[in-house]
């Protein structure tokens, strides 16, 4: 069976395990990082060099770097798909991790785990003002079409899903954006993101 280990509020990890509930995959879960520790044990750096969730053992095939498991799950337990779709959803995934990720963290962390006294909110503001940006061009990319990769769901959305219920959960100014709003809620009716994605933030 699949072991996946990482903790069930971190965005890394709710992406895989989004990905394995979406295409019925069994696993087992092994609560790792932050309050659980085990991520500095001897035992799970032969695993995950980095100290760092999530990590999954396959049968034996031991990876690391949620996008990665990702791909690797959807490709061999999802739908099949042409290079093109592979290249549209891979586009997605990568965006997520070079430029996305990186403007909404300071709003996520400074406003759920970062203390009131110790929260810079001329840095919030600023991230929140440059994520907003950002989305503008997500919501240019889904008019059209209802989903990132096109007319089916696909892994694309997963890291974008993940994150962009952080912009929706968190209590601060938005800008309307009809497409990426109707994409959140048709990606909210989806069992496996109900169930790992849009829980409390902490």
């Amino acid at each position: 069976m699949l072991k996946i280990w990482g903790r069930k509020n971190s965005v890394n990890v709710q992406k895989v395990l989004w990905t394995a509930d979406e295409l019925g995959i069994a696993y087992e879960r092994i609560d790792a990082g932050r309050e659980f520790g085990v991520v500095a044990t001897p035992e799970y750096r032969r695993l995950n060099p980095n100290g760092v969730v999530p990590t999954i053992d396959d049968d034996g095939f031991v990876l690391w770097e949620s996008n990665a498991i990702v791909r690797y799950l959807w490709l061999k337990h999802g739908p099949p798909m042409t290079p093109r779709a592979f290249a549209e959803s891979d586009r997605w995934m990568d965006w997520f991790a070079t430029t996305f990720w990186a403007a909404i963290r300071p709003v996520f962390w400074g406003l759920t785990r970062t203390p009131p006294a110790e929260r810079d909110p001329d840095e919030i503001e600023a991230a929140r003002k440059k994520t907003a940006g950002l989305l503008a061009i997500v919501d240019e990319a889904l008019i059209g079409r209802p989903y990132l990769a096109g007319d089916d769901f696909g892994m694309g959305d997963i890291p974008m899903g993940c994150a962009v219920w952080r912009w929706f959960g968190l209590d601060i100014e938005r800008p309307r954006y009809a497409n990426l709003e109707a994409w959140f809620a048709r990606l909210s009716e989806r069992p496996a993101y109900r169930k790992n994605v849009l829980q409390p933030l902490t």
